[in-house]
């Protein structure tokens, strides 16, 4: 596969911390790339050497074909996990701004800034200055500002971070959008659920270690199997099955109704699972093989207290 970006043997030290080490994978042109981890995993650490921010302390990295060269740093779009935008400017006039400086004509960033920000429902405030919008707002401003001189590389850090549910879908539509122009988007988060419905490839860090790296489903396929029981009433189903070495997660209540979550070890695990419930008279009203998340699969490759909580 082409890599739009490859990191070899990356490293990060802070005095006597070590943030990021030996670091290596590639991201291949026109993906989605996800750099997960929970907080404080070096996700951040790696996406700022990759741009030039911070100089590694070890390592190589070859972005678009070549060195990380000035020229080459123009073709890029960065969402810094800080946000910062020039509040005293309108929208349109920040957004323009970040264009020019990647080297687009000031009557081409104006017009590129305009259709932005109509297009992602900032249209009618464009005008307006930034420190009279909304945090979730600015960040939307900011985003629009990474990806306004048509990069070929996109590298956000935590860019779902601080927006509504809504705010989150429509930034995930903008990053399909980006992915089927062509362009390669590299973005970190801690939280898996964005991973999973959008990226083609995963990094997994902890502890500023690779943890795994590969496909979505080649992550899933480390997850243990996972089955969906409903239980009407009070029954307590996780307390019941826990004494028979069953591991069972309750989610939520519906209409009455107990949601679990259990995990299933071995061939005949959801046999076994079911032969309990019955010897246990659990009031069953649903029982289903389900897809086990990322999260779990995160946790069985380097275990619950490393990976933290992720939810």
């Amino acid at each position: 596969m082409e890599a739009a970006l490859e990191a070899e043997g990356l490293a990060k030290r802070y005095g006597a911390r070590q943030a990021v080490s030996d670091l290596s994978f590639k991201a291949p042109k026109g993906s989605i790339y996800g750099v997960l981890g929970p907080n404080g995993a070096g996700k951040s650490s790696t996406l700022r050497m990759l741009v030039g921010v911070l100089k590694p302390s070890a390592g190589h990295i070859s972005m678009l074909g070549g060195s990380v060269t000035r020229s080459v740093l123009k073709r890029v779009g960065y969402l810094p996990e800080e946000r910062g935008l020039y509040r005293n400017m309108s929208a349109r006039a920040a957004i323009a701004y970040l264009a020019r400086l990647k080297g687009m004509p000031a009557s081409k960033a104006y017009k590129r800034a305009d259709a932005l920000l109509e297009a992602h429902g900032l249209g009618k405030v464009r005008r307006k200055k930034i420190k009279t919008f909304s945090k979730g707002m600015a960040q939307k401003v900011q985003v629009l500002a990474a990806i306004a001189h048509e990069p070929d590389l996109i590298i956000f850090d935590e860019p779902f971070s601080g927006l509504d549910p809504v705010n989150q879908r429509t930034l995930e539509d903008t990053i399909r959008a980006e992915a089927a122009a062509g362009r390669t988007v590299i973005f970190s988060t801690h939280i898996m659920e964005h991973a999973e419905r959008l990226c083609d490839r995963i990094l997994l860090i902890a502890g500023g270690k690779r943890a795994f790296e590969g496909t979505v489903n080649e992550a899933l396929a480390l997850a243990p199997s996972v089955a969906i029981l409903e239980t009407d009433g009070s029954f307590d189903l996780a307390a019941t099955l826990a004494p028979k070495g069953f591991r069972i997660a309750y989610e939520r209540e519906e209409h009455g109704a107990k949601r679990w979550r259990a995990e299933l070890e071995g061939r005949d695990g959801s046999r076994r699972l079911l032969a309990a419930c019955v010897e246990a008279g659990a009031p069953l009203s649903l029982f289903e093989p389900a897809r086990a998340s990322l999260h779990e699969a995160f946790v069985a490759l380097v275990g619950a207290q490393a990976a933290g909580e992720q939810r």
